[in-house]
């Protein structure tokens, strides 16, 4: 996808206001998006989760790509998710938008190659799904995936379990939780490229997944990082008590809620290109065929190795 057209979806999905089930607006505008797209199905489920589906020619499934739409924020005289009481003490400048209020940042800048917004986390995974059908459109890809747009996973993943209970989403799939992970801590490099991320702050997500998608990236030279981020929990777990195969992908992710140095509110911002890197790989998992089984390919290796050495097990 050329980066114009990346930065324009983008921008305009940041544009949106939102806190936790108050999503109204950023679910109006991928729904505004993915119209856009002939071959792009979209639905609501009676919670306001947003299910499309991308389906061209005869191919099945194997994805379905997932995001969510909130972010912290005032909702009424209650702050809603995960930023500390001390940066909050400080009451920092809010924008009202009726039934909630955010922080008064920026909704989207481009600097320095770098996106800065008031709500990174998880409008850009919204964004890189939208910008995913978008290219699979442009090019007449012969491909069917499915994205899954959640409310308030701030306070829980209360969209996502509503719909791995709905059982509305194919068992078959593999989810793949995209996210916006905070780079402070850990191994990952903003600008480094994708993270394929093996697990979260709770659980490991599904191995064969994870070495398809490294193995997807390798395939399609897409720069890619292998990480745990253990910073906090991502909708991969929710998705996996419920019983699907979960997988994780995200950016490297500065002033993560919007905690920047000092205690002082800064807007969230991440690598353009790492978001790039992000849509690209989407679109090589769902277009090529899976790659060779990456553990039985070791298997046979590590097997070859140990028959070289067959002369020291005699007894």
């Amino acid at each position: 996808m050329q980066t114009e057209r990346l930065l324009e979806i983008t921008r305009s999905i940041l544009a949106q206001p939102t806190a936790p089930f108050h999503e109204d607006a950023v679910r109006a505008e991928i729904l505004m998006q993915l119209a856009q797209c002939p071959h792009v199905t979209a639905e609501q489920d009676g919670f306001g989760n947003v299910i499309a589906c991308y389906r061209r020619g005869a191919g099945e499934a194997r994805y379905a790509f997932a995001a969510h739409m909130d972010h912290p924020g005032y909702v009424g005289e209650e702050f809603l998710g995960g930023v500390p009481a001390e940066y909050r003490e400080k009451n920092p400048p809010v924008r009202d938008f009726g039934a909630f209020a955010m922080w008064d940042l920026p909704a989207f800048e481009l600097r320095e190659g770098r996106i800065f917004s008031r709500a990174c986390d998880d409008l850009i995974g919204c964004a890189a799904i939208v910008a995913l059908f978008h290219e699979l459109e442009k090019t007449g890809a012969e491909a069917c995936a499915y994205g899954l747009f959640t409310r308030a996973e701030e306070v829980g993943f209360v969209g996502a379990i509503r719909l791995a209970q709905s059982g509305r989403v194919p068992t078959a799939l593999t989810v793949v939780s995209l996210e916006t992970s905070s780079e402070k801590g850990g191994p990952a490099k903003m600008g480094a490229g994708v993270i394929v991320r093996v697990g979260d702050r709770t659980s490991i997500f599904d191995d064969a997944a994870t070495a398809s998608l490294m193995a997807t990236a390798k395939q399609a030279d897409i720069p890619v990082q292998r990480c745990l981020m253990s910073g906090g929990t991502c909708e991969a777990t929710a998705y996996q008590l419920y019983g699907y195969r979960s997988a994780g992908l995200c950016v490297a992710l500065g002033n993560y809620h919007n905690c920047g140095p000092d205690l002082q509110i800064a807007s969230e911002f991440v690598s353009a290109d790492d978001v790039a890197g992000v849509v690209r790989l989407m679109v090589a998992a769902t277009t090529t065929p899976s790659p060779a089984n990456p553990h039985a390919a070791l298997r046979a290796r590590l097997e070859a190795e140990a028959a070289g050495y067959a002369r020291f097990t005699k007894m």
